[in-house]
């Protein structure tokens, strides 16, 4: 099969097209009015907590969340002009998401390089997740 590829040249090709935030540069952006979306498991979240005033969506649903022309969409992240900060756990599931953002319009899309451990790591505010 000469078309096929391994899942770390899936990552790079997803990471050439994006502008990686560490930790302090996503906190400002959110400042700024960027919405922080985290696509943890929700095992994660209770475990390790959640950053305040972050969007949830299970991972399986986010595009259909965030495209703007689905009947499905949220319109916390749905504007294109809005920029979006997508967060997994270590930065790798939410480089290949902020990927397929962009390819539905979401030019401003990106992810959180090194994920929610290294917002925690950062000494960033992180709240016990809500029971469920």
């Amino acid at each position: 099969m000469a078309d096929r590829v391994t899942a770390d040249q899936l990552l790079a090709e997803a990471r050439r097209g994006l502008e990686r935030l560490g930790p302090a540069e996503a906190a400002s952006a959110i400042g700024a009015g960027a919405v922080l979306v985290d696509v943890r498991s929700e095992s994660q979240r209770e475990r390790d907590g959640v950053v305040p005033g972050s969007v949830f969506f299970p991972r399986n649903v986010l595009e259909w969340r965030c495209d703007p022309a689905s009947s499905f969409r949220d319109e916390r992240v749905s504007d294109p002009a809005r920029q979006l900060i997508v967060m997994c756990n270590e930065g790798y599931q939410s480089s290949l998401a902020a990927a397929n953002l962009k390819r539905l319009g979401l030019d401003r899309a990106t992810d959180l390089d090194g994920g929610f451990q290294a917002w925690k790591a950062a000494g960033l505010p992180v709240s016990p997740a809500e029971p469920r």
